[in-house]
């Protein structure tokens, strides 16, 4: 595979597109980001973008005839700047089959618990309130279902007798600030196939697919 141009969507405050950005700038990911596109023109992740010199396209739902319409134009404009590999970054929409289509098997999304556990808002409250002893996060190819594509990387965080959500938040986020650049480094070298449910990694071992113990400095 050659060199990866990648198109990022968000639409807050973008903390999964700096970690992306950070591991491209320290030499840790061998990609381009091509672009960023938010339906957000108060997302704090239009700053990140400008910081560090990348391209930001505002496009908001309500400015285009559908849903569908939405999502071909974004397809449209990420193709036009030749981006291989869609990376959602706290973008809150799912997304639409036009968009699956021209990218498939090509859209990334990091979800905060171990799927199929938990899907949808809030992983972390639903962890908690379940009562669970293990909770993590997931990245995972983005299908029409609701959290529901193949896993390529998990990462499991043990869940502790006096976390709140916020305390447990915070934990699992610095799990996804590692797996996220690793799940797209794997993507770059071409070790990921999809057969079924299944994502296969090749050449992986242990600490690629599935992190059990806490990143540095965490």
């Amino acid at each position: 595979m050659g060199h990866l141009e990648i198109g990022v969507l968000a639409s807050g405050r973008g903390s999964n597109f700096q970690s992306i950005i950070d591991a491209v700038e320290r030499g840790y990911l061998q990609v381009s980001l091509r672009v960023l596109v938010t339906d957000n023109p108060a997302a704090f992740a239009i700053d990140r973008a400008k910081n560090h010199g990348i391209e930001h396209l505002v496009m908001r739902p309500k400015e285009f005839a559908s849903r569908e319409e939405y999502f071909e134009r974004i397809a449209a404009e990420l193709k036009r700047r030749g981006v291989d590999l869609v990376v959602l970054a706290g973008f809150m929409r799912i997304v639409g089959k036009p968009l699956i289509d021209a990218f498939r098997h090509r859209i990334m999304n990091i979800h905060p618990a171990l799927l199929p556990s938990f899907p949808g808002l809030h992983g972390q409250r639903q962890a908690l309130d379940y009562g669970v002893k293990i909770s993590g996060c997931t990245v995972h190819f983005v299908d029409e279902g609701m959290d529901t594509g193949p896993v390529i990387i998990q990462a499991a965080v043990p869940v502790r007798d006096d976390d709140t959500e916020d305390s447990l938040s915070a934990r699992i986020l610095g799990f996804e600030h590692k797996i996220y650049p690793e799940a797209i480094r794997l993507f770059s070298e071409g070790r990921l196939n999809v057969a079924g449910r299944r994502v296969l990694v090749k050449g992986a071992d242990i600490e690629e697919t599935g992190l059990t113990h806490p990143p540095a400095g965490l």
